[in-house]
């Protein structure tokens, strides 16, 4: 869903870390992750599940992957009536 978003955090060696953040940005898109063969792949992926953009990470280099999916979060047409 368009808001989906992950981010991921990597040891960049001698640089310290780095912080990237994949976003889906439209709607209908959703945001993926899988992890093969010692490379995560963190994809923004179309309602036919096209990918349209991709970040491959090796493994053993994240340090943390965060997804913030965006049916957790309280809509402002919600309201608790309790």
């Amino acid at each position: 869903m368009k808001g989906d978003r992950v981010e991921i955090v990597i040891d960049a060696g001698g640089e310290g870390t780095r912080a990237y953040e994949v976003v889906a940005s439209r709607a209908g898109r959703r945001v993926e992750v899988a992890t093969r063969r010692g490379v995560v792949e963190v994809s923004e992926v179309t309602r036919t599940g096209t990918a349209v953009r991709t970040a491959r990470f090796m493994a053993s280099r994240v340090l943390a992957l965060v997804e913030y999916p965006i049916a957790d979060e309280a809509r402002p047409d919600e309201t608790d009536s309790s």
